[in-house]
């Protein structure tokens, strides 16, 4: 299996609630814009994909909050693929802090549709994600 990618944030004041930790929905801003930027990374284009009618698309989201994170906080966030059937990828993410608590994990499953919304995987996909 490759190395996980990673990608490092920091939290910001605004995405915390009233109890001082970061609201739970911010966790999936979080997660997505890791994946996006993994599979740019990968070379996935989503405008050109867009472009051929082909919209990458998640279909379940299975999170698990084990710590929180406060404003200031330093943490990184790992992401991997692995093929589920011949049609979805499960993206498997974690949140760490800087001292390597584990604060999330994340199996966030997608797909790619065609222009009539049917799940297809353009040619090539898959060798650019799982390498």
């Amino acid at each position: 299996m490759p190395e996980p990618f990673s990608l490092s944030f920091q939290v910001r004041d605004y995405e915390c609630d009233l109890q001082g930790v970061v609201n739970n929905a911010v966790y999936q801003n979080y997660l997505e814009h890791a994946r996006h930027t993994f599979l740019k990374s990968r070379g996935v284009d989503f405008a050109a994909l867009s472009a051929q009618g082909v919209n990458l698309v998640l279909v379940r989201a299975e999170l698990d909050y084990k710590r929180s994170l406060r404003s200031g906080d330093s943490f990184e966030i790992r992401v991997h693929v692995e093929p589920e059937g011949r049609v979805r990828m499960v993206f498997v993410q974690e949140i760490l802090k800087d001292d390597g608590t584990l604060v999330l994990s994340a199996r966030m499953t997608g797909t790619a549709l065609d222009a009539r919304g049917r799940p297809r995987i353009p040619e090539g996909l898959w060798e650019n994600v799982l390498t």
